[in-house]
Protein backbone atom coordinates (compact mmCIF):
# COMPACT_ATOMS: atom_id res chain seq x y z
CA UNK A 1 0.00 0.00 0.00
CA UNK A 2 1.38 2.93 -0.91
CA UNK A 3 2.40 5.52 1.63
CA UNK A 4 -0.34 8.47 0.97
CA UNK A 5 -3.08 5.63 1.21
CA UNK A 6 -1.74 4.41 4.81
CA UNK A 7 -2.99 6.87 6.97
CA UNK A 8 -6.90 6.44 6.43
CA UNK A 9 -5.77 2.27 6.87
CA UNK A 10 -4.44 3.17 10.14
CA UNK A 11 -8.54 4.78 11.32
CA UNK A 12 -9.74 1.21 10.98
CA UNK A 13 -9.64 -2.28 12.50
CA UNK A 14 -6.80 -4.76 11.49
CA UNK A 15 -9.41 -6.35 9.56
CA UNK A 16 -10.05 -3.16 7.33
CA UNK A 17 -6.49 -2.87 7.37
CA UNK A 18 -6.04 -6.07 5.27
CA UNK A 19 -8.84 -5.58 3.35
CA UNK A 20 -7.62 -2.49 1.92
CA UNK A 21 -4.14 -4.24 1.21
CA UNK A 22 -5.55 -7.00 -0.39
CA UNK A 23 -7.86 -4.05 -2.13
CA UNK A 24 -4.41 -2.15 -3.10
CA UNK A 25 -2.30 -5.41 -4.51
CA UNK A 26 -5.76 -5.86 -6.67
CA UNK A 27 -5.43 -2.31 -7.91
CA UNK A 28 -1.77 -2.65 -8.70
CA UNK A 29 -2.31 -5.71 -10.89
CA UNK A 30 -5.34 -4.72 -12.98
CA UNK A 31 -3.44 -1.33 -13.24
CA UNK A 32 0.05 -3.25 -14.57
CA UNK A 33 -2.24 -5.59 -16.84
CA UNK A 34 -2.04 -3.34 -20.07
CA UNK A 35 0.64 -2.11 -22.26
CA UNK A 36 2.97 0.49 -21.32
CA UNK A 37 1.24 3.29 -22.65
CA UNK A 38 -1.42 3.48 -20.46
CA UNK A 39 -0.10 0.81 -17.75
CA UNK A 40 2.97 2.99 -16.49
CA UNK A 41 1.32 6.91 -16.30
CA UNK A 42 -2.19 4.25 -14.93
CA UNK A 43 0.60 3.36 -12.22
CA UNK A 44 1.80 6.60 -11.86
CA UNK A 45 -1.80 7.92 -10.84
CA UNK A 46 -2.36 4.89 -8.64
CA UNK A 47 1.08 5.01 -6.77
CA UNK A 48 0.32 8.50 -5.73
CA UNK A 49 -1.57 7.34 -3.64
CA UNK A 50 -4.83 9.16 -1.63
CA UNK A 51 -7.28 8.28 1.02
CA UNK A 52 -8.94 4.83 -0.47
CA UNK A 53 -12.28 6.20 0.95
CA UNK A 54 -14.37 4.25 -1.82
CA UNK A 55 -12.96 1.01 -0.87
CA UNK A 56 -12.87 1.23 2.43
CA UNK A 57 -16.84 2.04 2.21
CA UNK A 58 -17.09 -0.63 0.34
CA UNK A 59 -15.48 -3.08 3.19
CA UNK A 60 -17.48 -1.11 6.04
CA UNK A 61 -20.34 -1.87 4.69
CA UNK A 62 -19.97 -5.00 3.49
CA UNK A 63 -20.39 -6.63 7.34
CA UNK A 64 -16.99 -8.66 7.76
CA UNK A 65 -17.07 -9.99 4.11
CA UNK A 66 -13.77 -9.77 2.48
CA UNK A 67 -13.68 -12.01 -0.31
CA UNK A 68 -13.22 -12.04 -4.16
CA UNK A 69 -16.36 -10.50 -5.04
CA UNK A 70 -16.03 -7.69 -2.60
CA UNK A 71 -12.17 -6.94 -3.19
CA UNK A 72 -13.22 -6.96 -6.53
CA UNK A 73 -16.10 -3.89 -5.86
CA UNK A 74 -13.28 -1.92 -3.98
CA UNK A 75 -11.24 -2.15 -6.78
CA UNK A 76 -13.45 -0.73 -8.99
CA UNK A 77 -14.90 2.12 -7.25
CA UNK A 78 -11.00 3.05 -6.88
CA UNK A 79 -10.43 2.48 -10.55
CA UNK A 80 -13.29 4.77 -11.35
CA UNK A 81 -12.24 7.83 -9.14
CA UNK A 82 -8.90 7.29 -10.26
CA UNK A 83 -10.22 7.73 -14.19
CA UNK A 84 -12.20 10.94 -13.03
CA UNK A 85 -9.29 12.41 -11.75
CA UNK A 86 -7.18 11.85 -15.03
CA UNK A 87 -9.88 12.97 -17.06
CA UNK A 88 -10.52 16.14 -14.51
CA UNK A 89 -6.98 17.19 -14.81
CA UNK A 90 -6.83 17.19 -18.26
CA UNK A 91 -10.06 19.22 -18.74
CA UNK A 92 -8.99 21.75 -16.02
CA UNK A 93 -5.50 21.77 -17.47
CA UNK A 94 -4.37 21.27 -14.37
CA UNK A 95 -0.35 20.05 -13.90
CA UNK A 96 0.12 19.10 -10.40
CA UNK A 97 -2.00 16.60 -8.37
CA UNK A 98 -0.99 15.26 -4.47
CA UNK A 99 2.20 16.69 -5.25
CA UNK A 100 2.61 14.66 -8.68
CA UNK A 101 2.93 16.23 -12.21
CA UNK A 102 -0.79 14.82 -13.63
CA UNK A 103 -0.74 12.59 -16.66
CA UNK A 104 -1.79 15.12 -18.99
CA UNK A 105 0.92 17.28 -17.82
CA UNK A 106 3.82 14.37 -18.06
CA UNK A 107 2.63 12.62 -21.13
CA UNK A 108 -0.17 15.23 -23.10
CA UNK A 109 -3.61 15.01 -23.66
CA UNK A 110 -4.24 12.10 -25.68
CA UNK A 111 -2.43 9.98 -23.00
CA UNK A 112 -5.04 10.94 -20.40
CA UNK A 113 -7.41 10.38 -22.59
CA UNK A 114 -6.31 6.69 -23.19
CA UNK A 115 -5.34 6.62 -19.56
CA UNK A 116 -8.87 7.45 -18.11
CA UNK A 117 -10.64 5.55 -20.79
CA UNK A 118 -8.17 2.55 -19.88
CA UNK A 119 -8.97 2.84 -16.04
CA UNK A 120 -12.87 2.93 -16.71
CA UNK A 121 -13.00 -0.32 -18.96
CA UNK A 122 -10.80 -2.06 -15.83
CA UNK A 123 -13.11 -0.60 -13.91
CA UNK A 124 -16.06 -2.57 -15.36
CA UNK A 125 -14.21 -5.71 -16.05
CA UNK A 126 -13.00 -6.05 -13.03
CA UNK A 127 -16.90 -5.56 -11.13
CA UNK A 128 -17.74 -8.29 -14.08
CA UNK A 129 -15.44 -10.73 -12.88
CA UNK A 130 -17.82 -10.96 -9.61
CA UNK A 131 -20.63 -12.66 -11.20
CA UNK A 132 -23.31 -10.04 -10.06
CA UNK A 133 -24.74 -7.91 -12.74
CA UNK A 134 -26.83 -5.68 -10.17
CA UNK A 135 -23.51 -4.73 -9.10
CA UNK A 136 -22.06 -3.56 -12.49
CA UNK A 137 -25.71 -1.82 -12.57
CA UNK A 138 -24.97 0.33 -9.76
CA UNK A 139 -21.95 1.64 -10.89
CA UNK A 140 -22.74 2.29 -14.21
CA UNK A 141 -25.48 4.37 -12.98
CA UNK A 142 -22.77 5.88 -10.57
CA UNK A 143 -20.65 6.16 -13.71
CA UNK A 144 -23.50 7.88 -15.99
CA UNK A 145 -24.15 10.30 -12.86
CA UNK A 146 -20.72 11.13 -12.93
CA UNK A 147 -20.39 11.57 -16.81
CA UNK A 148 -23.63 14.18 -16.63
CA UNK A 149 -21.95 15.91 -13.26
CA UNK A 150 -19.12 17.04 -15.65
CA UNK A 151 -21.28 17.68 -18.51
CA UNK A 152 -23.22 20.38 -15.70
CA UNK A 153 -20.00 22.19 -14.68
CA UNK A 154 -18.56 22.24 -17.67
CA UNK A 155 -22.14 24.29 -18.99
CA UNK A 156 -22.02 26.34 -16.32
CA UNK A 157 -18.08 27.46 -16.67
CA UNK A 158 -17.80 31.04 -15.19
CA UNK A 159 -21.05 31.74 -14.19
CA UNK A 160 -21.61 33.62 -11.28
CA UNK A 161 -25.70 33.49 -11.48
CA UNK A 162 -25.26 29.30 -10.53
CA UNK A 163 -27.90 28.47 -8.08
CA UNK A 164 -27.05 26.63 -4.75
CA UNK A 165 -29.57 23.87 -6.11
CA UNK A 166 -27.72 23.57 -9.51
CA UNK A 167 -24.36 23.36 -7.15
CA UNK A 168 -25.49 20.73 -5.11
CA UNK A 169 -27.36 18.65 -7.85
CA UNK A 170 -23.41 18.54 -10.00
CA UNK A 171 -22.00 17.59 -6.62
CA UNK A 172 -24.21 14.55 -5.57
CA UNK A 173 -23.42 13.61 -9.41
CA UNK A 174 -20.09 14.32 -9.68
CA UNK A 175 -18.95 13.26 -6.37
CA UNK A 176 -21.64 12.00 -3.99
CA UNK A 177 -22.76 9.40 -6.05
CA UNK A 178 -19.93 7.04 -6.30
CA UNK A 179 -19.53 7.13 -2.32
CA UNK A 180 -22.87 6.11 -2.34
CA UNK A 181 -22.48 3.11 -4.64
CA UNK A 182 -19.25 2.18 -3.09
CA UNK A 183 -21.05 1.81 0.31
CA UNK A 184 -24.25 -0.28 -1.61
CA UNK A 185 -21.99 -2.50 -3.65
CA UNK A 186 -19.88 -3.52 -0.03
CA UNK A 187 -23.94 -4.02 1.70
CA UNK A 188 -25.46 -5.65 -0.78
CA UNK A 189 -22.13 -7.67 -1.63
CA UNK A 190 -22.13 -8.87 2.25
CA UNK A 191 -25.39 -9.89 1.85
CA UNK A 192 -27.99 -7.42 3.47
CA UNK A 193 -31.22 -6.38 2.93
CA UNK A 194 -32.57 -3.89 0.25
CA UNK A 195 -33.51 -1.13 3.25
CA UNK A 196 -30.18 -1.28 4.94
CA UNK A 197 -28.45 -1.05 1.53
CA UNK A 198 -30.52 2.23 0.55
CA UNK A 199 -29.24 3.83 4.66
CA UNK A 200 -25.91 2.92 3.78
CA UNK A 201 -25.96 4.56 -0.06
CA UNK A 202 -27.45 7.49 1.88
CA UNK A 203 -24.61 7.72 4.43
CA UNK A 204 -22.53 7.77 1.46
CA UNK A 205 -24.23 9.97 -0.32
CA UNK A 206 -24.60 12.91 2.30
CA UNK A 207 -20.58 11.98 2.85
CA UNK A 208 -19.68 13.00 -0.52
CA UNK A 209 -22.01 15.70 -0.47
CA UNK A 210 -19.77 17.17 2.73
CA UNK A 211 -16.49 15.79 0.85
CA UNK A 212 -16.71 18.12 -1.95
CA UNK A 213 -17.82 21.14 -0.46
CA UNK A 214 -15.02 21.08 2.04
CA UNK A 215 -12.22 20.41 -0.85
CA UNK A 216 -14.53 23.20 -2.77
CA UNK A 217 -13.11 25.38 0.18
CA UNK A 218 -9.72 23.75 0.87
CA UNK A 219 -9.32 24.94 -2.76
CA UNK A 220 -9.76 28.83 -1.84
CA UNK A 221 -8.08 28.59 1.52
CA UNK A 222 -5.82 25.62 1.76
CA UNK A 223 -1.96 25.49 1.62
CA UNK A 224 -0.56 24.14 -1.47
CA UNK A 225 2.13 22.28 0.44
CA UNK A 226 -0.70 20.33 2.06
CA UNK A 227 -3.37 20.01 -0.74
CA UNK A 228 -0.86 18.82 -3.50
CA UNK A 229 -2.11 21.69 -6.17
CA UNK A 230 -2.14 25.10 -6.60
CA UNK A 231 -5.13 27.30 -4.65
CA UNK A 232 -7.57 28.69 -6.85
CA UNK A 233 -7.61 26.20 -9.23
CA UNK A 234 -11.81 26.36 -9.67
CA UNK A 235 -11.06 30.09 -9.93
CA UNK A 236 -8.77 29.33 -12.91
CA UNK A 237 -11.06 27.02 -14.59
CA UNK A 238 -13.89 28.88 -14.07
CA UNK A 239 -16.01 26.35 -11.82
CA UNK A 240 -18.16 28.22 -9.27
CA UNK A 241 -18.32 26.58 -5.78
CA UNK A 242 -20.75 26.81 -2.49
CA UNK A 243 -18.54 29.28 -0.93
CA UNK A 244 -18.16 31.39 -4.22
CA UNK A 245 -21.95 31.05 -4.55
CA UNK A 246 -22.69 32.52 -0.80
CA UNK A 247 -20.25 35.16 -0.95
CA UNK A 248 -21.73 36.51 -4.06
CA UNK A 249 -25.17 36.31 -2.45
CA UNK A 250 -23.49 38.26 0.99
CA UNK A 251 -21.16 40.79 -1.50
CA UNK A 252 -22.84 41.23 -4.79
CA UNK A 253 -19.76 43.19 -6.23
CA UNK A 254 -17.97 39.69 -5.67
CA UNK A 255 -19.81 38.09 -9.11
CA UNK A 256 -17.60 40.54 -11.62
CA UNK A 257 -14.47 40.00 -10.07
CA UNK A 258 -15.09 36.08 -9.60
CA UNK A 259 -15.85 36.37 -13.34
CA UNK A 260 -13.05 38.30 -14.69
CA UNK A 261 -10.10 36.80 -12.33
CA UNK A 262 -7.43 35.67 -14.85
CA UNK A 263 -4.04 36.17 -13.96
CA UNK A 264 -2.11 34.07 -11.02
CA UNK A 265 -2.18 37.53 -8.55
CA UNK A 266 -5.17 38.19 -8.94
CA UNK A 267 -6.36 34.46 -8.24
CA UNK A 268 -3.95 34.58 -5.31
CA UNK A 269 -5.15 38.26 -4.35
CA UNK A 270 -8.88 36.99 -4.26
CA UNK A 271 -8.63 34.06 -2.20
CA UNK A 272 -7.11 35.67 0.27
CA UNK A 273 -10.17 38.48 0.45
CA UNK A 274 -12.53 35.04 0.33
CA UNK A 275 -10.54 33.06 3.23
CA UNK A 276 -12.33 35.04 6.23
CA UNK A 277 -15.33 35.36 4.37
CA UNK A 278 -18.89 34.72 5.67
CA UNK A 279 -19.86 33.01 2.33
CA UNK A 280 -17.07 30.61 3.06
CA UNK A 281 -18.11 30.04 6.71
CA UNK A 282 -21.56 28.98 5.42
CA UNK A 283 -20.58 26.49 2.99
CA UNK A 284 -18.52 24.99 6.13
CA UNK A 285 -21.39 25.17 8.09
CA UNK A 286 -24.06 23.30 5.41
CA UNK A 287 -20.93 20.68 4.56
CA UNK A 288 -21.68 20.04 8.64
CA UNK A 289 -24.90 19.56 8.41
CA UNK A 290 -24.46 16.70 5.39
CA UNK A 291 -22.02 15.27 7.81
CA UNK A 292 -24.73 15.42 10.44
CA UNK A 293 -26.91 13.84 8.31
CA UNK A 294 -24.50 11.06 7.81
CA UNK A 295 -24.30 10.30 11.26
CA UNK A 296 -27.96 10.34 12.05
CA UNK A 297 -28.47 7.42 9.20
CA UNK A 298 -26.11 5.63 11.43
CA UNK A 299 -28.48 5.07 14.12
CA UNK A 300 -30.98 3.24 11.53
CA UNK A 301 -30.93 -0.21 10.22
CA UNK A 302 -27.13 -0.77 8.72
CA UNK A 303 -27.36 -5.12 9.05
CA UNK A 304 -23.60 -5.64 10.10
CA UNK A 305 -22.21 -2.69 8.75
CA UNK A 306 -18.98 -1.00 10.71
CA UNK A 307 -20.64 1.63 12.27
CA UNK A 308 -17.45 2.98 13.84
CA UNK A 309 -15.37 2.72 10.97
CA UNK A 310 -18.10 4.87 8.98
CA UNK A 311 -18.22 7.15 11.98
CA UNK A 312 -14.67 7.71 11.74
CA UNK A 313 -14.74 8.52 7.85
CA UNK A 314 -17.39 11.27 8.46
CA UNK A 315 -15.93 12.58 11.03
CA UNK A 316 -12.35 12.53 8.93
CA UNK A 317 -14.21 14.84 6.17
CA UNK A 318 -14.18 17.52 8.88
CA UNK A 319 -10.79 17.08 9.98
CA UNK A 320 -9.48 16.95 6.72
CA UNK A 321 -10.35 20.57 7.09
CA UNK A 322 -9.25 21.62 10.24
Amino acid sequence: MSATAQPTAQLVTPGLRAALRAAELRLATIVGDGIDAVSVPGGSTLAAGGKRLRPLLVFACAGGAVGEPVVRAAASVELVHMATLVHDDLLDGATMRRGRETVASANGSETAVQVGDYLFAQAFAELAGGGRPEAIEILAESALDLSRGELAQGRAAFDVALTEAAYLDRVRRKTASLFAAACRLGAMLGGAPLPAQLNVAAFGESVGMAFQIFDDILDITGDPIDTGKRRGADLRDGTVTLPMIYAIQDEPALAGAIAAVEADNAIESLCARLVGHSGVARARERALAYVADARAVLEGPVDGADVRALTLVADGVVDRYK
